[in-house]
């Protein structure tokens, strides 16, 4: 086992300890800043032990995401780009950055849902002054969607559903990237057929 698989299984060890919820506000916030390290392994052990609290554990985890991203928006702000450097390569800040450019608010609501890594785009919507009230709006709807939504499915089958979540984190989150897209769509569509009618 690598030292990042090692360092992750340290992590997921807190999952029954009275400094669980804690230590996944900590690493959750710190995730969106600058940790290699993603709070589910500690999130769904956490709910599979104890499904009662799996929603509220979720939102711990998307509060905790949201302040982290507001500081990296304010370091990349602050900083400018020279701080992305310090995270990751330069070519894949080009291609963040090249992916931000293109779709705006779309490519952040991607990286709050999906599995690519969210701190980097956060710090980048600080680089590029895209606006703070949108960026915390758009990063609300992902990462609640992203934890969340975890953490309902967790409430709902707990164990039963655990092994499955673990092999399809990614497909999970794709989907579930899916259907906030859709109900955004949905709900703009909505909002403009309202208005042609005269609807306040």
């Amino acid at each position: 086992m690598d030292f990042f698989g090692e360092l992750t299984t340290w992590f997921a060890g807190f999952a029954g300890s009275e400094w669980a919820v804690i230590v996944l506000a900590i690493a959750t916030f710190l995730e969106s800043i600058f940790s290699p390290i993603p709070p589910d392994p500690l999130l769904i052990p956490m709910s599979v032990l104890r499904p009662d609290m799996a929603i509220w554990y979720g939102l711990v985890a998307t509060i905790a995401s949201l302040s982290g991203a507001l500081v990296g928006h304010w370091l990349g702000a602050r900083f400018g780009r020279p701080i992305l450097s310090r995270f990751t390569s330069d070519s894949k800040v080009d291609l963040a950055e090249s992916f931000f450019d293109r779709y705006g608010a779309w490519a952040l609501l991607a990286a709050a849902v999906t599995p690519i890594p969210y701190k980097v785009f956060a710090i980048l919507a600080g680089v590029l002054k895209f606006d703070r009230k949108r960026f915390l709006i758009v990063s609300l709807i992902g990462r609640g969607a992203r934890f969340i939504g975890l953490g309902i499915l967790l409430f709902l089958f707990g164990e039963q559903i655990q092994h499955f979540i673990e092999q399809n984190i990614q497909k999970l989150s794709l989907f579930g990237l899916a259907a906030v897209v859709v109900s955004c769509l949905c709900l703009w569509m909505l909002v403009k057929f309202r208005s042609k009618l005269g609807v306040s």
